[in-house]
């Protein structure tokens, strides 16, 4: 089984060319054959060319990225990569890092890293519990008012006016599972 070094590389804007050009720079240097690149910000739900990475790699290969922040967007991002990399056989290599998952110590400091990660995401909802009870406790905490049920009236008057599920959704600004829901209950 031949073993391939693959690339990502990644910026978040045009403007950031040079940065990208340094990272495929770094990435061939470190031995990566083939190169998968994009323009597009972390924060962004699509990353086409880091769903082409995960689907090219195979069993045996390293994903290889200049930069922890170049591939994942928090640590539950990270684990999620990860997890589908392990399905495949695939280690991780984060050159600033110096971290490389196909060593024992590579795999316990990224193992470390989702674990402080997990640690601080619980300690983060345990705090946000205490203050939905302290501030329900004050009176001042009333949870979300479910927005499709104030507009039932108006949902019911639409549809006796022969509009359809996507006109009143569009109208009223709510889903159409709300719609019926709402209309469920006539």
């Amino acid at each position: 089984m031949t073993s391939t070094l693959v690339g990502y590389a990644r910026t978040s804007t045009l403007e950031q060319i040079a940065g990208l050009e340094s990272q495929v720079r770094d990435l061939t240097a470190a031995g990566c054959t083939k190169i998968f690149q994009e323009q597009v910000s972390s924060v962004d739900t699509k990353r086409p060319e880091l769903e082409r990475v995960l689907d090219y790699v195979r069993e045996g290969d390293t994903l290889v990225v200049t930069k922890l922040d170049r591939l994942a967007r928090s640590m539950a991002n990270l684990m999620e990569i990860m997890g589908k990399l392990r399905s495949k056989g695939v280690e991780l290599k984060i050159l600033a890092l110096n971290l490389d998952t196909s060593t024992p110590t590579g795999k316990l400091m990224l193992n470390m890293l989702g674990s402080i990660a997990e640690f601080e995401r619980e300690l983060m909802l345990e705090r946000q519990r205490e203050g939905i009870a302290k501030a329900k406790a004050d009176g001042k905490y009333r949870g979300r008012a479910p927005t499709a049920q104030r507009k039932a009236d108006d949902v019911k008057r639409l549809k006796h006016e022969g509009k359809t599920v996507d006109e009143i959704a569009k109208a009223l600004g709510i889903s159409r599972s709300s719609i019926f829901r709402v209309l469920k209950e006539l």
